[in-house]
């Protein structure tokens, strides 16, 4: 393992994009590395997360004062807690187009439906997902196919400075669970994790929102919204069939995948290389890393997921 930087195969397109677009927004997972790619690659901008309670009570309550500070602009990171600064980014963009800003949020629901409001036409929109294997391919090639998908992609594992058995037990509580609670306000945490579990359990499945709803005690409905926050926080993606007929294709039921094969062995209760090569769950977290190298490769290159 190394500390030093892994270079994201994003960048180029990044880089590429900010030549032409006032705004770069970037979303994805926490945990995924933006705010150690923005920094180091826009690292002639100041720098604020948002998270720090005190930078958001300033930018609250005097926003044009707190964008206004830096004339070259500024790089943002989580963006998501102070939605409203982004109808004050458009007008300076618009009064001076020269200004750069560079938006991170780990909510791709509260970042997205907000910029479509207020930074339509003015914003590069970036996907950064975990790494993908081209991204660590000298340090992946030396495990086993079973310890990659075991060990999952985050970078902090890769960078040396966390193990796969402390950070998916963390990341489920810390982060999982405290987004899921903001946006949700769900009562019952332990029937939220049954569902996760479940959810782990059905990798590669076809997705069926009433069955697994017996099965946690909740109604439908009720599956369907804690999947879309699922969704929109990356955790879980659903995967549409393919049809050439169109209709079919968005109408057919889908099949689900999590966005990191150790998430999802932390979740199926494997701990270890010996239990993960004779598990039931192998082939699918086999087909589930097939699937997200896939959607990685897209979003890396600045393009939509088409799968």
């Amino acid at each position: 393992m190394t500390n030093s930087f892994i270079k994201r195969d994003i960048t180029s397109v990044m880089l590429e994009m900010h030549r032409y677009f006032p705004v770069i927004t970037m979303t994805g997972p926490r945990q995924s590395g933006k705010t150690t790619l923005l920094r180091k690659v826009f690292d002639k901008l100041p720098y604020y997360s948002l998270e720090n309670l005190d930078i958001r009570r300033f930018a609250m309550n005097d926003p044009t004062g707190f964008l206004s500070r830096h004339p070259e602009g500024m790089v943002l990171d989580e963006v998501q807690h102070t939605p409203d600064l982004l109808s004050y980014i458009q007008g300076m963009v618009d009064e001076n187009p020269e200004k750069r800003f560079v938006l991170s949020g780990s909510s791709q629901f509260s970042v997205i439906r907000q910029i479509t409001q207020s930074l339509a036409g003015r914003t590069g929109m970036l996907e950064l997902m975990p790494l993908s294997y081209n991204e660590v391919k000298k340090q992946a090639d030396e495990k086993t196919l079973d310890e990659v998908m075991l060990h999952g992609f985050f970078p902090a594992l890769y960078a040396g400075k966390n193990r796969y058995d402390l950070l998916y037990p963390s990341y489920v509580k810390t982060y999982l669970e405290r987004d899921v609670r903001d946006v949700l306000q769900v009562k019952d945490m332990m029937q939220f994790q049954t569902f996760l579990r479940l959810c782990a359990a059905r990798i590669g499945s076809l997705f069926n929102a009433s069955e697994l709803s017996g099965e946690v005690g909740v109604s439908a409905n009720t599956v369907k919204s804690w999947l879309s926050v699922l969704q929109a926080s990356y955790i879980i993606k659903l995967l549409t069939p393919f049809h050439e007929n169109m209709r079919k294709r968005l109408t057919k039921t889908p099949k689900l995948y999590f966005c990191d094969t150790g998430l999802a062995c932390y979740l199926l209760g494997i701990e270890t290389e010996q239990q993960l090569t004779r598990d039931k769950m192998r082939g699918h977290l086999f087909e589930n890393f097939i699937v997200m190298e896939a959607l990685k490769n897209r979003y890396n290159r600045g393009k939509e997921s088409n799968l």
